[in-house]
């Protein structure tokens, strides 16, 4: 049976959370990988605050999108190496 749509939403919400607090830049700041991870992030952000109006506009469905394309900002960053993580159920690291 699949996921119920508010508990998947409330899950991948919970998972962005979790994820932008944990994501860390790993560039020296004066480097082009540092912009990258800044851009990222800004990316990751944006996507969790839409995925907040959506929810707060009773559209579900765009707010699991959001928080999913939001995390996925993340865990890119991650695999690119311009984010210091150590949570492998947040990131696939």
């Amino acid at each position: 049976m699949p996921a119920d749509l508010d508990e998947k939403v409330k899950r991948y919400e919970d998972m962005l959370k979790r994820a932008l607090q944990k994501a860390k830049y790993s560039p020296i700041p004066a480097s082009h990988m540092y912009a990258v991870a800044k851009d990222y992030y800004t990316m990751a952000e944006a996507y969790y605050k839409d995925g907040v109006y959506f929810l707060e506009n009773k559209d579900p469905v765009n707010a699991l999108a959001s928080f999913s394309y939001g995390h996925a900002w993340l865990d890119a960053g991650a695999k690119l190496g311009v984010f210091a993580v150590d949570d492998e159920t947040l990131f696939t690291i």
